[in-house]
């Protein structure tokens, strides 16, 4: 793989022709990327998945062990809509496009981390001052800034998403470990498909091949979406029944 850093030599002179030239360049290497992983894409997917898959399994222990250590009183908290009771269609697409949200947040990212890590390099030496070392450190930045915020994200989906657990059980009279349990026929499939994007993207800023992130970026999204739309189906109609049979 080239490395766009040194690939300024071929570029026009003038800024406007380098902002043009990385985005031919960027447009370039998705097509080539793509075409490349066509050859070994179960390789690729494999990667993903078990990244995304783990991220997705921290989290859960994380709910678990916050929910264990919670001492809610189980008041006001309401279990007449899915995943405690079996929803309607309507809850099928409410659930599908909060979780396109946080899919979209994830994508954007990606993108992010293109446009850092691929784009900006190519226009750094036409730029001067904390505009250069923006373009010239991009990746970096692009890197302390995701890991910040990804943290921050799951730490306080980790806190509340435990709390609520915490409540639920309460309320259910059961412990939170047998309603995660119950809450496994949907979770496990909506947060990998959530964590996709993610893992791509900290594969490839661990490679150091930010010009794949495009690519990364489409095939995450478009394997995850009829994902989410399948999690969303099961919390509704499957897992009620679910939690219904282990809490007798």
């Amino acid at each position: 793989m080239r490395d766009p850093t040194v690939l300024h030599a071929e570029a026009p002179a003038t800024r406007e022709e380098v902002t043009r030239y990385a985005l031919v360049y960027g447009a370039r290497r998705t097509r080539q990327t793509l075409r490349g992983w066509q050859d070994d894409h179960w390789r690729v997917l494999r990667r993903w998945f078990a990244g995304s898959f783990a991220i997705a399994v921290c989290l859960l222990l994380a709910v678990w062990a916050i929910a264990g250590i919670s001492n809610p009183n189980g008041l006001g908290v309401q279990v007449s809509s899915p995943p405690f009771s079996v929803g309607h269609l309507h809850d099928v697409f409410t659930i599908f496009a909060r979780n396109l949200l946080v899919l979209a947040l994830h994508a954007l990212a990606c993108v992010a981390g293109f446009i850092a890590g691929s784009s900006l390099p190519l226009q750094a030496e036409h730029r001067t001052g904390i505009s250069r070392v923006i373009h010239a450190h991009g990746g970096g930045i692009a890197i302390a800034f995701v890991i910040a915020a990804t943290t921050f994200s799951l730490s306080a989906q980790a806190l509340v998403i435990g709390a609520d657990a915490a409540a639920v059980a309460v309320r259910l009279h059961a412990s939170p470990g047998v309603l995660l349990i119950a809450l496994m026929a949907h979770a496990p499939l909506e947060l990998t498909a959530l964590f996709l994007p993610l893992a791509a993207w900290i594969m490839a800023s661990r490679r150091g091949e930010w010009d794949q992130l495009l690519a990364a970026t489409l095939v995450t999204v478009v394997i995850a979406l009829p994902m989410l739309f399948a999690a969303a189906c099961i919390e509704v109609f499957v897992s009620p029944h679910v939690l219904h049979a282990l809490l007798g």
